[in-house]
């Protein structure tokens, strides 16, 4: 593989680890690295985020993405993130177009920082679940990892201060988009979420559903999202969606993106909606890489960018087959005829991987009825959005 240029290749790093300065109750990330013999990876070296970028760029030639995400990675400091940059601008030997990504909860973010993320034309996500109260309910200043910080104390809660961040980001005329995590409350209250955030002016979205731990039978948390009110969720967003559509004023909500571009015949982008994993790096802080960030497990485990090259991390991809294990759909998805959008959604969702993420699996979706209810609900309405475009 590594013999010839690469289009495009995406790297996402951890360079803390899980370590984070909040303590969200649904934490997918904490669930993954207490299932690792080892948890915590702690702070990547510079050493480390040199190597990653040396063995992956220095074989692309059209677009590279470096992503951080955590854990909480603006915790590694700006001078880290300088560095990054440096790095990429050294070894970048075939002028690939460089994208720059960061994850953040605002709590570390500063007008430094912001600065800088306007300066590299970084793309920031933040995550903010819908209106304050359901904020703070679910996501708390401090964990085990990091001392809580004195200037937040958890009868005030977390949303200012996040907040605060999007206002800093906006100063400095950074690109960012909100992301937010579908929970039983968050589903419960889309359409209050949406006019907040249209009164905010965050026009661009991403809502992610919530994942309950790991080899549990899903459903049983306070948080957890089930599958009717997933689907009622969809239809109430999109609902709130289309009527800002026919006015010209939606804004861009990823899911929904990509559905219209999919019924006009483009490659979503999403993972998650192609119906089958993709190639992906995901690396933790010693260099260790994993084919998703969802699997960064140890039976995933597929080498260490600070001692193999891409082609044999490759090799190990393919002799795990991680990515031809999410191709097999049940005899019920073949025949339906909410396919052509739904795919089979990620490998994460399905019933036998939940129940054995290391096995091969042509389970349902988990959310399979959520996915009805939308498209039985909504399809005609997203036909005439995309004949509009």
């Amino acid at each position: 593989m590594t013999s010839n240029i690469i289009p495009s290749l995406s790297v996402m790093i951890k360079p803390v680890s899980g370590l984070c300065n909040m303590r969200c109750d649904y934490c997918f990330y904490c669930d993954e690295a207490e299932k690792r013999e080892q948890a915590s990876f702690g702070l990547m070296s510079e050493r480390t985020l040199k190597n990653i970028i040396r063995r992956t760029l220095t074989h692309v030639g059209g677009s590279y993405t470096l992503a951080f995400q955590g854990g909480e990675p603006t915790l590694r400091g700006l001078p880290f993130l300088k560095q990054a940059v440096a790095y990429t601008e050294q070894y970048n030997q075939h002028h690939a177009k460089i994208n720059y990504a960061l994850q953040t909860n605002g709590f570390s973010l500063t007008e430094e920082m912001a600065h800088f993320f306007c300066e590299q034309h970084f793309l920031i996500g933040v995550s903010i679940d819908g209106l304050p109260e359901i904020h703070d309910r679910y996501r708390h200043p401090g964990n085990a990892a990091e001392p809580r910080d004195s200037n937040v104390s958890p009868e005030r809660g977390t949303f200012a201060r996040t907040a605060g961040a999007v206002g800093l980001l906006e100063k400095y005329q950074v690109d960012y988009n909100i992301l937010t995590v579908v929970h039983k409350e968050t589903a419960e209250r889309i359409r209050e979420i949406y006019r907040f955030y249209k009164e905010k002016g965050w026009n661009y979205l991403q809502f992610i559903p919530c994942l309950d731990p790991l080899n549990e039978e899903p459903g049983k948390q306070e948080y957890s999202l089930l599958p009717g009110t997933y689907g009622r969720f969809l239809i109430d967003l999109f609902d709130c969606w289309y009527e800002d559509f026919l006015q010209g004023q939606a804004p861009y909500i990823r899911q929904f993106d990509n559905y219209l571009g999919m019924i006009l015949g483009y490659r979503p982008e999403a993972c998650d909606q192609r119906g089958h994993c993709g190639l992906q790096y995901a690396v933790e802080a010693d260099g260790s890489v994993y084919p998703c960030d969802f699997y960064m497990l140890d039976e995933w485990k597929l080498g260490n960018f600070n001692t193999d090259r891409l082609d044999a991390i490759d090799r190990e991809r393919f002799r795990k087959q991680f990515i031809e294990r999410s191709d097999p759909l049940p005899e019920k998805c073949r025949g339906c005829e909410c396919l052509a959008l739904c795919r089979g959604g990620c490998y994460r969702h399905r019933t036998s991987s939940l129940q054995n993420p290391g096995g091969v699996s042509a389970g349902l979706n988990y959310f399979c009825e959520s996915y009805r209810m939308f498209f039985e609900a909504c399809y005609e309405r997203l036909k005439r959005a995309a004949t509009a475009l």
